[in-house]
């Protein structure tokens, strides 16, 4: 496994505009408007919370009609809630459609975040995610440009979170390793093989102890002993 099969992930761990407007997370360019703005943003968390936000949900997409008395009949199955508050607009007290939900324990926070993703709450589909706002370094609330999700109609889709998750990059592997060799590298092959060129060591054991020789001395030595005449055929010619 690649050193980047190790690191990749399908969900931001920081965020970073440019990035989550990317479908594999590889973009280095700006390619909507709405990016722009977020690259361009300044934007600093709301620190006076009082909830933990390991253990908060935001819950978006949610229809004007939900109340915090529904939120908590569907969410209080996972575990005990600390707090859940749907968010108004301070003039006209209407809902803005999205809400938090604070569980006691962290456990319960994650186990319902994985089993009510896309439930249907009074006739929409609702989108239970995670509270960056304090967790997820650079993040950048979609008023801003940013966020994550979005709908294909708006044209500012949003990647790298559990409602779309990055695709993994196509990897361009290079098959130079099994490509035919030319003439020039067959022929510097030849030429390493060659001993004449570059005798290998080789390393034989006696009885005064351990004696390396190159190939080319026994090579040397292996013709001069095929040249020597047999011992009979110099009896012969005495």
């Amino acid at each position: 496994m690649s050193k980047f099969d190790q690191s990749w992930s399908s969900y931001a761990k920081v965020y970073d505009p440019i990035q989550v407007g990317s479908i594999d997370g590889t973009h280095t360019d700006p390619h909507d408007n709405g990016i722009v703005r977020a690259c361009n943003a300044s934007y600093h968390p709301n620190r006076l919370l009082k909830n933990n936000p390991e253990r908060t949900l935001f819950i978006g997409r949610l229809d004007k009609d939900v109340m915090e008395k529904d939120l908590e009949n569907l969410f209080s199955k996972y575990g005990t809630l600390e707090n859940v508050t749907v968010v108004r607009d301070i003039v006209t007290g209407f809902s803005k459609r999205y809400a938090f939900v604070e569980f006691r324990s962290r456990r319960d926070c994650h186990l319902a975040r994985s089993k009510e993703q896309k439930t249907i709450l009074k006739g929409k589909e609702i989108l239970v995610e995670f509270e960056f706002q304090n967790t997820l370094p650079g993040w950048i609330p979609r008023r801003l440009g940013g966020g994550f999700g979005g709908r294909k109609e708006s044209g500012q889709l949003r990647f790298g979170c559990v409602d779309r998750p990055w695709k993994r990059p196509i990897q361009v592997v290079s098959h130079s390793s099994r490509m035919p060799k030319s003439n020039t590298q067959q022929r510097n092959a030849e030429l390493e093989r060659d001993p004449l060129r570059f005798p290998r060591r080789i390393s034989t054991h006696t009885k005064g102890g351990r004696k390396e020789h190159s190939s080319l001395d026994i090579n040397r030595t292996r013709n001069e002993k095929s040249c020597t005449p047999p011992r009979n055929l110099k009896r012969l010619r005495n």
